[in-house]
């Protein structure tokens, strides 16, 4: 780590152009006031690639493991897993494009091919390749694309509630229109920020089939309340297309392991069986009484999927 410095002296040198050019700025995450007390703070950097300055967390020693979180989250959604990783791997989590402390200058960044590129420099930046990619949700399918585009070589990927597939029916027609829409309008972002206080995000949280309790609702709390973090959300939402996905799952090299919580209620766990005919290379782990943030409500058991998974299919010597 010793090649990096910190966040606050890259942003106090200017070297990498002024606060503001780097998309911090009014509505924005602070990182000396909102970051403040973030999960694993101690292990946070920021770092240049791909045009963009990115927030990204690194802990730990041995095979490199890559943390991507899903639409509206970032590292805090891997605060409970990342720790207990880090006693077997070197552990990396990013913060998405126009998520929590990595800002988006341009849309086209939010796409998933481009977000996949945007990982791959990052991860050249770093001088690191992961044997194993995890990611939760949206996240899953950034780490198949890398995969299959080049981006990333791992042996496995484990996916935690993975949203491979398009919505369905009319949904699918109407989603993604309205997402645009909404991206586009410079208001909505900060009407949505204004709405989301704590009681209304712990009820998302319920809805998704998670509970998280007052702390973790408190960290998508946070998040929701910046503009800029709902701008990137509605962003990936808007310009994501993920047929062309579905349509490559049946070339992905890569171990898919499927984690499926099966009281999830934002990915229905019916994708997987889907999901798994598709992919060439590819195992199921159900996971029952857990919801879509399956790694947030029990990060011991997650860390020992991986673990497992990095062990039996991946041969690494932990």
């Amino acid at each position: 780590m010793s090649r990096w410095r910190s966040g606050a002296a890259l942003l106090r040198s200017g070297a990498n152009g002024r606060a503001d050019d780097m998309g911090f700025g009014r509505g924005h995450l602070d990182w000396a006031r909102d970051g403040a007390d973030w999960p694993n703070r101690e292990a946070s950097r920021f770092v240049r690639a791909a045009g963009l300055t990115w927030h990204v967390q690194r802990m730990g020693a041995g095979p490199t493991v890559l943390l991507i979180h899903g639409t509206g989250g970032a590292t805090h959604s891997w605060r409970g897993v990342a720790p207990l990783l880090a006693e077997r791997f070197d552990v990396i989590a990013p913060d998405l494009p126009g998520h929590a402390f990595t800002p988006a200058p341009r849309q086209s960044a939010l796409s998933l091919p481009n977000m996949a590129s945007g990982l791959g420099a990052l991860l050249a930046a770093l001088e690191a390749e992961p044997a194993i990619v995890v990611g939760h949700s949206a996240g899953a399918a950034i780490a198949a694309r890398m995969a299959l585009d080049g981006a990333a070589a791992p042996s496995a990927i484990v996916s935690f509630n993975g949203a491979f597939l398009p919505f369905r029916g009319l949904a699918g027609q109407l989603f993604p229109s309205m997402a645009k829409l909404l991206a586009l309008n410079p208001f909505a972002p900060r009407a949505f920020a204004w709405s989301a206080d704590r009681i209304a995000v712990e009820r998302i949280a319920v809805a998704i089939g998670s509970p998280l309790g007052r702390e973790g609702a408190g960290w998508y709390r946070r998040l929701l309340a910046s503009p800029s973090h709902i701008s990137g959300m509605l962003g990936m939402m808007a310009f994501w297309d993920l047929k062309p996905l579905m349509r490559d799952l049946a070339r992905l090299q890569p171990h898919l392991e499927l984690v499926v919580g099966e009281t999830d209620r934002a990915v229905p766990p019916s994708d997987a069986r889907e999901i798994a005919a598709r992919a060439p290379r590819c195992h199921v782990t159900p996971l029952p009484g857990l919801g879509h943030l399956a790694h947030e409500e029990r990060p011991d058991l997650a860390a020992d999927i991986v673990v497992r998974v990095a062990s039996e299919v991946s041969g690494l010597q932990l």
